[in-house]
């Protein structure tokens, strides 16, 4: 252990971690982040989610980036903005009530256009309530929590290796469509440890912003012309621009008109809308023919899925449609699959939130069933397969 320790007080400023490591979710997250080239991590400490921060607080300085702990979750936000514009990929993590005190500064981050990534390691709640366990209570929040009418990408990872994998495909999607992306891990995945594979990234195949390809002089910071997501000058490099959360114009200029509003708003919405197809992910299992298929994400997802597994062995056509992407959310899959099966069974840690779109979506051709729990602890795999039993009748 003391040997561990001194080569990681010694690791190069280049090293990032390769091979395989036994580590829990907030660790891989924090990996994942450094992988994806994050160099900028403001925070604020909260259970479930601090592991993240401690372990960007070691790692981040020994590749020449920085990390701070801020007063409060409201300041972290704004100061993982602010890094974005000067240049840097930039990260925060927290939990519910924390994600909470963000939501101002992520409409902000939605209305700026700002890459950035927010992982919120859900717990149990409304407030305080259940701080160091499990729940799935903030899937709705990721939507909507934010005021005005928006557009936001969101993923949830199951494992402690999907912790690392897609904390780079958030990043990713945030330089894409230069949007905040929101991890919606929780206590469960975040805390348990596993094997977890670290490739070798080349940082020239991952995704980075667009930049302006015109003169200083000539550069509009957010110019329609450009198409729905618009080139990106950094702080300090000679462009001249101004950013604001009011309404704006391409110039970045406040205009208080219906017009402006229309125009910049449709964009906002659009950029993420009509790129859903290419953002949405889903794993399925035994869904060709199905007739009970199980909805579920996160931590609930891999209690689901052996829950269809001993239907399968009952001889139920039981399968697993496992949201990997919750928003934007997958209605043209669910669609396409409510004519041709019974029930969808939606087990989450909650009272029900996602089941309401899967039940939109079906459109009462098919049953939307929620499986729920209030949090604390995981579904029993017996409570799902006496779901799936009762709906192949």
């Amino acid at each position: 252990m003391n040997k561990q320790k001194k080569s990681r007080r010694h690791m190069s400023k280049e090293e990032v971690l390769c091979g395989e490591f036994f580590m829990n979710g907030d660790m891989a997250c924090a990996e994942g982040a450094i992988s994806a080239g994050c160099r900028f991590f403001a925070g604020y400490p909260i259970t479930p989610a601090t592991e993240v921060a401690e372990r960007m607080s070691e790692r981040i300085p020994q590749l020449g980036g920085v990390f701070i702990q801020m007063e409060d979750e409201i300041a972290s936000m704004n100061a993982i903005l602010g890094a974005s514009w000067a240049g840097v990929k930039a990260m925060t993590a927290t939990s519910g009530p924390g994600f909470s005190l963000m939501m101002e500064n992520l409409g902000l981050g939605v209305m700026l256009e700002t890459p950035c990534v927010v992982v919120n390691v859900q717990r149990a709640g409304p407030s305080t309530g259940l701080p160091t366990l499990v729940a799935q209570g903030d899937m709705m929040q990721a939507r909507w929590g934010a005021h005005g009418h928006y557009e936001i990408i969101a993923l949830v990872p199951d494992s402690p290796q999907e912790m690392f994998d897609l904390t780079i495909t958030a990043f990713d999607l945030s330089e894409q469509y230069r949007v905040p992306v929101l991890l919606m891990a929780d206590e469960a995945v975040g805390h348990m440890s596993e094997k977890v594979v670290i490739p070798r990234i080349n940082q020239k195949e991952l995704v980075s912003r667009p930049r302006p390809k015109v003169a200083p002089e000539e550069y509009l910071p957010y110019d329609s012309r450009e198409g729905l997501v618009t080139p990106m000058a950094i702080a300090g490099e000679g462009y001249r621009f101004h950013v604001t959360g009011l309404t704006h114009d391409d110039r970045g200029y406040p205009v208080m008109t219906a017009e402006a509003q229309d125009k910049l708003i449709r964009r906002l919405v659009d950029k993420i809308r009509l790129n859903a197809k290419e953002i949405i992910r889903c794993e399925e299992i035994d869904i060709d023919d199905a007739e009970v298929v199980v909805v579920s994400y996160g931590i609930s997802a891999r209690i689901a899925r052996y829950a269809v597994q001993k239907a399968r062995g009952e001889g139920i056509k039981a399968g697993l449609l496992r949201l990997i992407t919750v928003w934007p959310f997958a209605e043209d899959r669910i669609r396409e699959l409510a004519p041709k099966v019974k029930a969808f069974i939606v087990p989450e840690i909650n009272y029900g939130q996602m089941v309401r779109e899967v039940e939109r979506c079906a459109a009462g051709k098919a049953k939307a069933r929620l499986v729920p729990h209030m949090g604390g602890g995981v579904h029993l795999p017996e409570t799902v397969l006496k779901a799936i039993r009762e709906e192949a009748r």
